[in-house]
């Protein structure tokens, strides 16, 4: 069987955090940060191309009233699948960030701002591994 690739991808205003997967391991690492700018979606589709990912799995919150605005990260997944026709799934992201500041915390990194968002999107991604 082909090993897939997966980028997991916590959506923020300002930056954007990612991770990475394969199939084969089935372990999520924190792969960087993106700032969300006007050069954000074509530096996401570089990392997607250069990592060859075959599926995109975005972290949203959960709702209890699915009538609310759509989420940035719904239009992101939206855009992806639509017209750059790569395959997006969506990740319950509730208190990813909070779990990700307390696993720096304990790793005793110094700087926490500047790597939580990274840590969110793995932690998105590997609830997801969890799931298949």
């Amino acid at each position: 069987m082909e090993t897939k690739y997966f980028l997991g991808v916590d959506y923020g205003e300002a930056k954007v955090g990612l991770a990475i997967a394969d199939s084969e391991t089935r372990i999520a690492f924190a792969y960087g940060m993106l700032p969300n700018d006007k050069f954000f979606f074509q530096n996401i589709l570089n990392i997607i191309e250069k990592e060859k990912i075959d599926k995109v799995i975005i972290g949203i919150p959960s709702r209890i009233n699915r009538d609310e605005t759509e989420y940035a990260g719904e239009k992101l997944g939206e855009y992806l699948k639509n017209i750059e026709k790569i395959p997006v799934e969506y990740q319950n992201e509730m208190y990813s960030t909070k779990i990700a500041r307390e696993n720096l915390k304990e790793k005793g990194v110094r700087d926490i701002n500047r790597f939580d968002d990274e840590e969110a999107a793995r932690i998105i991604l590997d609830g997801w591994l969890g799931k298949i």
